[in-house]
């Protein structure tokens, strides 16, 4: 699949992939005299199947490494079959459920399809870690586990905080490091890409190669995407903004971060010249207009790269529409309500919310309730009951909309 020759990139592209959204090359004059040999390298990441959506948070180091694809460099792309279900303890302050083999295949799937949005998968190199690991025997692990001690492990911020204070740590926990690690040994990675909350996972990686007589790999971090929320972007957090949003949802949620993030957002994400940087985060300092006008660009460009520019235009005329103009979404979902003849009833929005699709569960409703982000028609609503009249508008965030509809009449029969 992959050409054993590379294109050597000239000092402003050189410059571009080592400066723009990187937190650290680890070590940088490696990596710099390996990208500029000629010599086609081999980049890992890889993904944790833990849920099914990629975010905005990986496509920070997605589009790293697309740029050095179009270079000739071969992207490799480990599916965590294995390590997601032990799930990732990186930031953890307490131990992650494991998911079943079923759960990760499913969220797997999705994942395969969502990358291929940025990076062009028919130049990937797709690996599972099932490949390799399905046939380790107890001995290979416990000879894999010798290479480390348990006082290395506890080097890592999140095991020594939890260790001292006392919160359990698995110990199948331990072994995410070092399995992680040997899939660099699996594939002869010469750089590896992560977040900075991956950087000790990949410096282990790095030190695996080397017992194992291989070239240990550079290590490649990029900065974290903060989320919708002002923290750390995270599927289990729930702030995240997913690579297959529909665009209307997309542009919403980039219209709903705080303006501290516009600048950030658009360095991390776009490829707007570095010297428009310092005008767009001046002019989000000084707020009025020229900060709506910078949010809405950002979120033009950005769902421009996932649905293309039409859509994005749609997506923006509709926010204008629906929050300029005060006007009913088109996108909003009809419920049918039985009134009876009745002109107002009380409805369950626990239930009215899941049946709608604009909810995941009657847990999430009950969040979004207690965080007063849910609306009838203009009016905060704290209550899983609430009365509702024939075309009332139930508002869930800042971009989901439910109407509410009389089940006898014409519109909502059948529905």
């Amino acid at each position: 699949m992959a050409a054993d020759k590379a294109r050597v990139p000239s000092g402003e592209e050189l410059r571009w992939i080592t400066e723009r959204a990187v937190a650290d090359i680890i070590r940088r004059e490696e990596f710099i005299g390996a990208v500029t040999s000629g010599r086609a390298l081999r980049l890992k990441m890889g993904f944790d199947p833990s849920a099914p959506d990629l975010t905005l948070g990986h496509a920070v180091g997605l589009r790293k490494l697309r740029q050095l694809q179009e270079l000739g460099h071969t992207i490799v792309v480990i599916v965590g079959d294995w390590t997601a279900r032990i799930g990732d303890p990186s930031g953890q302050s307490k131990t992650r459920p494991m998911l079943t083999s079923q759960q990760v295949k499913e969220n797997a799937e999705t994942y395969l399809r969502q990358f291929s949005k940025i990076v062009d998968r028919e130049l990937t190199e797709i690996r599972w870690q099932s490949e390799w690991f399905d046939e380790f025997s107890l001995t290979t692990i416990v000879n894999l586990a010798a290479k480390f001690t348990v006082a290395q492990m506890l080097e890592r911020g999140d095991f020594a905080e939890r260790f001292a204070a006392r919160k359990p740590i698995g110990i199948h926990e331990l072994f995410y490091p070092l399995l992680q690690a040997y899939d660099s040994v699996a594939v002869k990675a010469d750089v590896e890409f992560g977040g900075t909350d991956q950087t000790f996972n990949l410096l282990v990686g790095r030190q695996l190669q080397a017992e194992f007589g291989q070239k240990p790999q550079a290590v490649f971090t990029v900065p974290l995407l903060v989320g919708t929320d002002g923290v750390k972007m995270s599927k289990s957090q729930g702030n995240y903004v997913a690579l297959d949003e529909p665009p209307h949802e997309m542009y919403g949620k980039l219209m709903s971060i705080t303006d501290p993030l516009v600048g950030d957002y658009f360095e991390l994400l776009t490829d707007i010249p570095d010297e428009e940087l310092a005008a767009i985060r001046e002019a989000v300092a000084e707020g009025g207009t020229d900060a709506r006008d910078a949010k809405m660009r950002l979120a033009r460009e950005i769902v421009s790269q996932f649905h293309g520019a039409d859509a994005a235009a749609e997506a923006e005329e509709e926010f204008r529409r629906v929050f300029s103009k005060r006007e009913i979404p088109e996108e909003a979902q009809d419920l049918p309500v039985a009134f009876n003849g009745a002109a107002s009833v009380e409805i369950d929005l626990t239930d009215a919310l899941v049946s709608a699709g604009v909810a995941p569960s009657k847990s999430e409703v009950r969040r979004l309730l207690s965080q007063g982000a849910v609306e009838a028609n203009g009016t905060p609503v704290d209550s899983t009951r609430v009365t509702v009249g024939k075309e009332t508008m139930i508002r869930v965030g800042k971009h989901r909309f439910v109407r509410i509809v009389d089940s006898e009449s014409p519109s909502g029969a059948g529905a």
